[in-house]
């Protein structure tokens, strides 16, 4: 009886910490419009129970969207496939990742906020989603990624 008191125990421990990690990747991307050549406009939605959201989060899940999710297009607005081939490239390269999302902040040099607002819905009792339009500079973070060795060039097969 206390064995699998123990292994049920263990099993809800293991799913909330997987729950806390995922609620940090918790966002949405879409496109936004048609951005200057060499960038896509995207807009962000973060879902979060902070109350207060910065612009640098903000871009980081732009980035990190375009690296590893896409985005779909709608009208008048072409939607892009991730840069990512493998949605494990994040785990696989979390050496290079690691610090380029958290500690160095190596993201923020492609990305601008468009509009210089950000939104904020409320969508719970405790839960808001916070929202803005950031450009980012697809050619130059293609060619850091492929530079660092963590995707393949584009010509890479011919």
């Amino acid at each position: 009886m206390k064995k699998i008191l123990f292994s049920i125990l263990t099993c809800a421990f293991c799913f909330s910490v997987n729950a806390q990690r995922s609620e940090h990747l918790r966002y949405d991307i879409e496109c936004a419009g048609i951005g200057v050549q060499g960038t896509y406009l995207v807009q962000v939605w973060v879902y979060t129970n902070k109350k207060r959201l910065s612009v640098d989060e903000l871009q980081k899940y732009a980035v990190h969207g375009v690296i590893f999710r896409g985005f779909p297009g709608k009208e008048g607005c072409p939607g892009q496939r991730p840069m990512a081939q493998s949605p494990a490239l994040e785990q696989e390269r979390s050496a290079f990742f690691h610090p380029f999302f958290n500690r160095d902040r190596s993201f923020a040099k492609y990305t601008t906020q468009v509009d210089g607002r950000i939104q904020r819905i409320r969508v719970g009792r405790r839960q808001y989603k916070f929202g803005s339009v950031i450009s980012v500079s697809k050619d130059l973070l293609r060619q850091d990624l492929e530079a660092a060795g963590v995707i393949r060039g584009l010509s890479h097969g011919f």
